[in-house]
């Protein structure tokens, strides 16, 4: 291999550098080096450019697109009936949407009702913190009768809005994409399989509407596929981002029929272990199959009033209907009586479509990379580019940036919302791209700064043998922990061990060193660029650190390739050698420049103004029994405006216990003249020590929620029925250790049975109700332009409490 040659001026032979071994080189030293690096990376580059655009959405296709094929222009005629105004569930606007729907499918020859009902709750949202949680539900439900029958599909997406916003995107676009695939489904020949479209009602109170179908609907009964249509945001691609348990069979046909299949096995470990929850919940709860998807990128118009028709990215609509009317069409054609594999597929997109193998092959793959790296190590060492020691260094040293770049990255994001305050209440900023570059660059200046720092001590091939072996090691840990991940360092640390592997064994001046080595870290492109890219809006700028870090593995992944930035180890001494850790240092310095400047730029153009209001979040609740108001206030650190209403925190469970535990932001209101929800004693029966009240309580205003809770120093509860439904029965910490949440109350108000324990003489109830809207209050001044609303459930509650001793 011999050691580098000195400039020719010298005409002498190259002096050894003291601690820094002849042998010490890189996996690839090409003889033309600066060539052989441009080619690297303009390979690098055109392979991660493919991978981005093959995530990019599908041109919207017009109005007057063939009848058989999904049109965004036609679906989004639906968004803007839809969508016209807030349509939460049990208000007069959501009867409007669901009129329009109703006509819809009608119209198009489909047997068409309206599921009418009472409902739990499914999963686990923010009502549950006032108790049990039913609502009134009228889902709207059709079918398209199939020729020859092996099971029935469901295109489920729910059809009302929160009270803060018209639900433009969430889910308008789920509700019209089906409206659409219906027409072009009923336009050809009809599929083998019954296609059921299900369009939910009260899914963002508590998934009600899609529990009573799954639950209770005749054409339920049978279990069946389920794909559940979502959107978080207001662009980006449509990933599927959930399945249900042993899901190879239905990720090979989503591979195959999806067009534009974007998914992977990752995103559903990761949205398994978090507490969120979609109409999906509902039906893996009653034992279905199925796919979820949305598309999730601009978050920052989430649940406020800027997610209107207008936000909408037809792209991404019309990725939501492509995929959906292949996927409809597929599973329609298909054998359903058995889709369940056994086992769960690993899957990821690659340019073209989507790779996926069974799931069992996970710890093996691992394993083998394991043993790839280590076999890596040995020919490294026995090639003498490195010592056993230098390859522990690596090892060791390579633990460096994986733990510094996310640690720097949420330090980074923390500076920024000191800065800018309100991006707390965000899921993402509204222009979020210059923060992202400004993370991906700041990970970029870690790790090449920690590379030019260990290189010339511990040797470039140390240091790439321990990336990999992190990478590999990681790999056999995710695949124990979190299986459906494994395959983000599992595969790039089996191309890197191969890539490396082949490098060593063939002639170090020609080209195939660094074509393997290239072609190694392309497969850590393929994997990990487009990963960091839908992290980001998956995960938001507040957790930015996980992107870094993968950004960091997928340097590791390209360090051959990195190293041909640099000048060829050893050899240099004096001043030949100062030159060399300059030119070494000058990608970090770039890089840090580039993460500083980004991030500046991020905060000169992602204003807060007119169009990108700073969100506020403000309730106002009044107890009747003793007259007083207050304004209330989840934010943390109030903005300007709540800081007018806001002066204190208290927690005010045991005032209005319908509105959950936990600290709030207080502060004195004027007292409105509004009447509290009335509650009357239907029937009042004692026996055996048990009291059995039956109760109606009835809101006195239009009312979105209305709440029951039980003092339980009073009486302990033993059983409870609302509208003839028996309700779990679970105590609760703190004074009203019973309660109850009924979304969408009917005028005529509920009837609630309740058999308790009397302590006391009398029983003490405190019932609640809730609106919407704080502009006709006495003391509330117009938020300013610049200023918007958070999107929470709570937002612009008006809240009237009462205690009813019985």
């Amino acid at each position: 291999m011999g050691a580098p040659t000195t400039p020719a001026t010298t005409g002498k032979p190259p002096r050894p550098i003291p601690g820094v071994p002849p042998a010490n080189r890189a996996l690839a030293r090409p003889r033309r080096r600066l060539v052989a690096a441009a080619a690297a990376l303009v390979a690098l580059v055109a392979v991660g450019a493919g991978s981005l655009l093959d995530l990019r959405t599908p041109a919207p296709k017009p109005a007057d697109a063939p009848a058989g094929a999904f049109s965004a222009g036609r679906a989004y005629e639906h968004v803007q009936v839809i969508a016209a105004r807030p349509h939460v569930a049990g208000s007069p606007a959501n009867e409007q949407v669901r009129a329009h729907l109703e006509q819809q499918l009608r119209g198009l020859g489909l047997e068409t009702e309206v599921q009418d009902t009472v409902a739990p709750e499914a999963g686990q949202l923010s009502g549950a913190a006032g108790g049990a949680t039913v609502a009134r539900v009228r889902n709207v439900v059709a079918r398209l009768p199939g020729t020859n029958s092996t099971g029935r599909v469901f295109l489920v997406a729910h059809y009302d809005s929160v009270q803060t916003g018209p639900g433009g995107n969430d889910d308008a676009a789920g509700t019209s994409t089906i409206l659409e695939v219906a027409r072009a489904l009923t336009t050809g020949p009809r599929p083998r399989n019954d296609i059921v479209f299900v369009l939910t009602d009260a899914e963002e109170a508590c998934l009600c509407g899609a529990a009573a179908f799954a639950a209770s609907h005749p054409l339920a009964a049978d279990g069946g596929v389920v794909l559940n249509l979502e959107a978080r945001g207001s662009t980006g691609p449509v990933i599927m981002f959930e399945t249900s348990r042993n899901n190879a069979k239905l990720v090979d046909i989503f591979g195959r029929a999806a067009p534009h299949p974007v998914g992977t096995s990752f995103a559903v470990e990761i949205y398994r272990a978090l507490p969120n929850d979609t109409d999906f919940t509902a039906f893996l709860d009653q034992k279905f199959v199925g796919l979820n998807s949305a598309y999730i990128d601009g978050g920052a118009i989430y649940h406020t009033p800027l997610d209107t028709p207008a936000a909408m990215d037809r792209g991404s609509l019309q990725q939501h209907g492509d995929n959906a009317l292949g996927l409809a069409r597929a599973f329609g054609g298909t054998d359903l009586t058995d889709l369940r594999s056994g086992h769960d597929a690993t899957y990821f997109p690659v340019p073209g479509g989507l790779v996926r193998y069974p799931g069992w092959l996970t710890l093996p793959l691992a394993l083998l990379a394991v043993a790839l790296v280590a076999a890596l190590g040995w020919l490294t060492r026995r090639s003498g580019r490195a010592s056993t020691g230098r390859l522990a260094a690596g090892f060791a040293l390579a633990l460096v940036p994986i733990v510094v770049a996310p640690v720097a990255a949420q330090l980074l994001w923390l500076a920024i919302t000191k800065i800018r305050p309100g991006y707390a209440e965000l899921l993402d900023p509204y222009r979020p791209i210059w923060y992202r570059l400004a993370v991906l660059a700041l990970a970029t200046a870690i790790l090449f700064t920690w590379y030019a720092l260990t290189r010339r001590r511990i040797g470039p091939a140390a240091l790439a043998v321990g990336g990999l072996a992190w990478l590999a090691l990681l790999g056999v840990l995710l695949a124990v922990a979190v299986p459906g991940g494994a395959y983000l360092t599992t595969v790039p640390a089996l191309a890197g061990a191969l890539g490396g592997l082949v490098a060593l064994r063939t002639r170090q001046n020609g080209p195939w060193p660094v074509v393997a080595v290239t072609a190694a870290a392309a497969v850590g492109v393929v994997i990990l660029l487009p990963t960091v890219v839908l992290l980001f809006p998956a995960l938001g700028m507040a957790m930015g650190g996980v992107a870094a870090l993968v950004a960091v593995l997928l340097g590791l992944t390209a360090l051959p390739v990195v190293d041909l930035l640099h000048p060829q180890a050893g050899g240099q001494r004096g001043l030949l050698a100062l030159r060399a850790r300059r030119l070494a240092a000058l990608p970090a310095g770039a890089a840090a420049v580039a993460a500083v400047v980004l991030a500046g730029v991020g905060l000169g153009v992602d204003r807060f103004d007119a169009a990108h209001p700073a969100p506020t979040h403000l309730m106002y609740a009044m107890d009747v029994d003793t007259g007083q108001a207050r304004w209330l206030s989840h934010e943390s650190d109030p903005q300007p405006w709540t800081d007018g209403y806001v002066d204190g925190v208290t927690d005010v469970g045991d005032e209005f216990p319908g509105l959950g535990g936990g600290e709030l932001r207080v502060g004195p209101a004027p007292a409105a003249n509004l009447p509290a929800p009335k509650l009357d004693v239907l029937a009042d029966a004692t026996s055996g020590g048990e009291r059995t009240l039956r109760l109606r309580l009835t809101p006195q205003r239009a009312a979105r929620l209305a709440t029951l809770h039980v003092d339980t120093s009073t009486a302990s509860v033993l059983r409870a029925e609302v509208a003839g439904r028996s309700v779990p029965v679970e105590p609760r910490a703190g004074k009203w250790g019973f309660g109850l949440v009924f979304h969408a109350p009917p005028t005529e108000g509920i009837e609630v049975v309740l058999v308790v324990r009397p302590i006391g003489g009398q029983v003490a109830l405190r019932v609640m109700d809730a609106s919407d809207g704080l502009d006709a209050l006495p003391g509330f001044r117009p938020r300013p332009p610049a200023v918007g609303v958070v999107g929470s459930h709570s937002s612009e509650m008006l809240a009237v409490a009462r205690t009813y001793p019985i």
